[in-house]
């Protein structure tokens, strides 16, 4: 059961978070302002199916690597306190406060500088996320690993 939950949370993650991301940049980008409001208060609801599935995914991947921190498991472990501390540091609150400043139409520097923060955090969990799902297909054998 825990080999199924794994790849399937980390999924779910990986792609709420992306769908997170790229929603906002495409709002900021070509949309009204009513769709960046309507934007910005959606996603902190979002994060009822988000941090179930990256505790899914984070305890399922703990209790898969069986205390192993070597290769491509210890890769995968080491990234996840950095992608749990952006989130929980820098993602959430500054999800919540923007949901808040849009909801106020308060788009004033303070929330672009914020939403670029966001963006970049995002992107960095994003790529760390990606990582862990590339080793994990590789530890699966379902990448090629590339000769040293």
């Amino acid at each position: 059961m825990i080999k199924a939950v794994h790849p399937v949370a980390g999924v779910v993650a990986l792609l709420t978070i992306a769908s997170f991301w790229l929603s906002t940049a495409l709002a900021e980008l070509f949309a009204s302002e009513a769709t960046v409001v309507a934007i910005k208060s959606t996603i902190p609801w979002g994060f009822l199916l988000l941090v179930p599935m990256l505790a899914a995914a984070g305890g399922t991947g703990f209790a898969l690597a069986k205390g192993r921190r070597t290769g491509l498991v210890g890769a995968k472990a080491r990234r996840m306190p950095i992608i749990a501390a952006n989130g929980i540091l820098v993602l959430i609150p500054a999800a919540l406060f923007l949901a808040d400043k849009a909801g106020h139409a308060e788009f004033d520097s303070v929330f672009y500088g914020v939403q670029a923060l966001e963006l970049v955090a995002g992107a960095v969990n994003i790529t760390l996320l990606g990582l862990n799902m590339r080793d994990g297909l590789k530890m699966r054998g379902r990448l090629r690993r590339r000769p040293a």
